[in-house]
């Protein structure tokens, strides 16, 4: 079978204008105002970033809101640009989905997480209801899992979606972390393993690609996808999942990562949770990167296994 770069190159010169690490190669024309490069309705709920940009999934509307964080991704210049967008269900008190982008800019480390002179700095979203969000410090460690799912566990860790050294470009990136919206409750065994272990791959991939678009999340929308509740009555997702697309050149590769929430001292490789974006969007009922084009969408997202293993170095 032939690498799909092959088949989409010629398209992707035309979504594609700008091939650098540009937080702006997402556009038809960098030097325009964005434009979409197709028009979603169910992106109409949202800001205009949210149809146009290639890490937005499509948005669930109703009672959920599309937060954008801006702030400054480089001291030395000052340079203002997107950190992530979270979706943000009112209703549920919980995040939907974060998404971001990898670039060189953002790769760049000129801050570190053990200079926070008090500790990790966790705070409110300051976009968000403070009384819908989880509490800072008094709730997550303060929650006894439940016994029969996480046995080895007597709290929950504060677990980031987007992670803290995916941001250190800059110290006001890093910050925007630890917004509670950006924090799921983890067990240790899976937060402190698997998880870290799968952010630290999609941390190489970043460094790989032009842009690498990622939208990370844990289960909300199905009682049957939630495993537990914090004391705040707080969603603990059963299933957590990242969707990667990268960018390099005039070629496009997708792939997913799906695991269940468990208390496991020793996990599999992460090949083992690696799924197609198709199949992802089939548990989630969630549609990833549904900015693309269609006819690019479907290849990207309809890749055989096999071969979705060998792009992406997992085979």
């Amino acid at each position: 079978m032939k690498k799909i770069h092959l088949l989409l190159s010629a398209l992707l010169l035309i979504v594609f204008v700008a091939c650098g690490d540009d937080e702006n190669d997402y556009y038809i024309d960098p030097n325009s105002n964005p434009t979409p490069i197709q028009t979603d309705p169910r992106q109409s709920t949202g800001p205009d970033i949210a149809k146009y940009s290639i890490e937005f999934p499509a948005l669930a509307g109703g009672n959920s809101e599309v937060i954008v964080h801006e702030t400054t991704i480089n001291s030395t210049t000052n340079k203002q640009a997107i950190n992530y967008s979270l979706e943000w269900d009112h209703d549920k008190k919980a995040t939907r989905w974060v998404c971001y982008k990898m670039y060189n800019e953002v790769n760049t480390s000129s801050w570190n997480r053990n200079n926070w002179a008090n500790g990790d700095p966790w705070a409110y979203d300051p976009d968000v209801p403070e009384l819908e969000q989880q509490a800072t410090y008094s709730e997550l460690s303060k929650s006894t899992p439940i016994k029969s799912q996480f046995p080895n566990s007597t709290y929950y860790q504060k677990g980031h979606i987007l992670a803290s050294a995916d941001r250190l470009c800059s110290k006001e990136a890093n910050g925007q972390t630890f917004y509670m919206t950006n924090i799921y409750p983890m067990v240790p065994n899976f937060n402190e393993k698997i998880w870290a272990t799968m952010e630290n791959r999609v941390r190489i991939w970043g460094k790989q690609a032009d842009t690498l678009f990622v939208c990370k999340g844990g289960t909300i929308d199905k009682e049957s996808n939630i495993v537990d509740r914090t004391k705040g009555n707080h969603i603990v997702p059963k299933y957590f999942y990242m969707a990667l697309l990268s960018k390099k050149g005039n070629s496009l590769k997708a792939m997913a990562f799906w695991i269940q929430h468990q208390d496991k001292s020793t996990w599999n490789p992460i090949n083992s949770y690696a799924i197609t974006i198709a199949d992802l969007q089939q548990k989630t009922s969630i549609d990833f990167f549904c900015n693309l084009p269609d006819d690019i969408e479907n290849q990207v997202e309809n890749i055989d296994h096999t071969q979705m293993l060998k792009d992406w170095g997992l085979n």
